[in-house]
């Protein structure tokens, strides 16, 4: 499994409760340049509509060595799901106040997967106890690693 992408602040600012493994609709030579340059992760976020899955704010650069055809690098991915797993989301968003985050994006065998997670927004001091948790693993690491 090569990781091509993490959204390092899915872990910060949400609690994940439950991840799921989706496939991702690409055009052109999306791909190429998703194995040369990556993607990002970051701001993007997950909207259910009309019964599909869809990814956005996703950023793929294009690829250099294409002619005919360039999609644009921030447009919506539709993601794959099984009809279960898109009930299980959708009302988890509904009923629950919850919300999808995809977490990171890896290859699995040649083909590329988006995990994501039903997730949970944390309040400030959540935030706050995290960081002072791994402060204080940090320093027990140095103090007794050495």
């Amino acid at each position: 499994m090569k990781i091509v992408s993490t959204n390092k602040f899915a872990n910060f600012n949400y609690f994940l409760l439950e991840t799921f493994e989706a496939g991702i609709v690409l055009k052109g030579s999306e791909i190429k340049s998703v194995r040369k340059n990556g993607m990002t992760l970051n701001e993007s976020f997950v909207l259910i509509s009309k019964g599909e899955v869809i990814l956005k704010n996703s950023h793929i650069k294009a690829y250099q060595a294409q002619n005919l055809f360039t999609p644009k690098p921030d447009r919506d991915r539709i993601l794959l799901l099984n009809k279960n797993e898109i009930l299980k989301l959708r009302s988890g968003v509904e009923q629950k106040g919850l919300t999808i985050v995809p977490t990171k994006a890896y290859f699995s065998g040649e083909r590329l997967k988006i995990e994501i997670a039903l997730a949970k927004g944390k309040k400030n001091f959540n935030k706050k106890d995290d960081k002072k948790e791994q402060d204080i693993k940090r320093d027990a690491e140095r103090n007794f690693g050495v």
